[in-house]
């Protein structure tokens, strides 16, 4: 797994490097030198005077000239040389060894238009398990009332920005008077920016990531005044996986849990395992939770990174066991896809659980922006589905 791992992050560096080369091949200063010619026997006499006296320099200085890396067997070094002589500053192998990510390479992060009076500020919380910054949506809305705060968990190789732009959340929350905080992973602790949900250590109260995104949540808290009764949690694919680890193992901080295209707690213990459960589900899924948390899931039917049956077993594993049935509507958006949503609550009538099957769709955050990654623009709206049921089971 890691072997095959490895040769997709170097295939990514080639794409990268590639790209690179394609945007500068034919610029005159980067011209490759021509290839050294054998050497004439000279019937003429050498030069006497000032040209013969000059020879000896100017041959010392193309013999300290440095050679031009061959681009068939140092790829990275070739385009940096080319980089150099161009004078744009990039440090190509640090940006290729710090996220071995071609995505982020090529595509950067989108800008995120703020309204006035909007802030989209930086912050680091960091613990005995490490640290992480983090990006903390502020609502032009916000006037110093204590509103709810939702954090949002990103999917391998995006970042906040790019998840903001993509889920569209941050305009929900000017809508809906709330904090968004999107923590971010590091290419130091996944290559790929995945948060890692396959690692017995992450799935442990107090220990892990877990710990630094429940960390987040209660820095802001003490910032900023949240509705302590209104914390939440979601995230995408390798996110979401790790909300639901996160609510699991904080119940008494998170009051609802969304998850879109994720997994089962404690799905995988390892790399291989995790591979396993993306392509065919768990065999057994691990009690997880008390059953008193909601919780919201959306997936694809035709999800082929994350199997559909990933998000069944979500909702099974949450209401451990729950009796009382169902309701189940189907719809489907205009111009869109179509869904079924499957609805489970409590004695009181208050919603427990939903499931949204979106039938012909893949793995993207469905309703959102195309100008972020992993999106789905024909819906439904997972995003203002999510504040919705949020609302609702408060």
């Amino acid at each position: 797994m890691r072997e095959a791992a490895q040769k997709l992050m170097n295939r990514s560096a080639s794409a990268a490097i590639q790209q690179a080369l394609d945007s500068l091949r034919g610029h005159p200063s980067l011209r490759p030198a021509a290839p050294a010619q054998p050497p004439m026997r000279d019937i003429n006499p050498p030069p006497s005077g000032p040209a013969a006296e000059a020879a000896p320099e100017a041959a010392a200085r193309t013999a300290s000239a440095p050679a031009t890396p061959n681009p068939a067997t140092h790829p990275a070094e070739y385009a940096q040389d080319m980089l150099n002589r161009m004078g744009i500053q990039i440090d190509l192998q640090a940006n290729i060894d710090r996220a071995m990510d071609a995505g982020a390479f090529m595509h950067p992060a989108p800008e995120v238009a703020l309204p006035e009076g909007a802030r989209f500020i930086k912050g680091s919380y960091t613990n005995h398990a490490g640290t992480r910054n983090y990006k903390l949506y502020i609502p032009a809305s916000y006037h110093g009332q204590a509103m709810p705060l939702l954090v949002m968990l990103h999917g391998c190789t995006q970042n906040p920005d790019d998840f903001a732009v993509g889920t569209q959340m941050n305009a929900l929350a000017e809508e809906k008077e709330c904090f968004v905080v999107y923590p971010e992973q590091t290419p130091n602790a996944n290559q790929q920016r995945c948060w890692n949900w396959f690692n017995a250590i992450d799935q442990q109260h107090g220990q892990g990531e877990p710990s630094i995104i429940a960390g987040i949540a209660r820095q802001i808290i003490d910032e900023y005044p949240v509705n302590e009764r209104q914390v939440y949690v979601a995230g995408l694919s390798a996110g979401g996986a790790m909300a639901v680890i996160v609510g699991t193992l904080y119940p008494e901080l998170f009051a609802a849990v969304g998850v879109h295209s994720g997994l089962p707690f404690a799905s995988a213990q390892d790399l291989p395992s995790a591979l396993s459960a993306m392509k065919r589900g768990v065999n057994s899924p691990h009690k997880a939770g008390n059953g008193a948390q909601p919780i919201i899931v959306f997936h694809g039917d035709s999800d082929t990174t994350v199997h559909p049956r990933n998000g069944e077993q979500v909702i099974e594993q949450r209401l451990n066991g729950h009796r009382g049935k169902p309701s189940v509507q189907s719809g489907s958006v205009p111009n869109g896809h179509r869904y079924t949503q499957t609805t489970h609550t409590k004695a009181d009538g208050t919603p427990l659980g939903e499931h949204w099957v979106v039938h012909g769709a893949g793995h993207a955050w469905f309703g959102g922006n195309a100008s972020g990654t992993y999106t789905d623009a024909k819906g439904p709206d997972a995003s203002r589905e999510m504040l919705r049921f949020f609302r609702t089971v408060s």
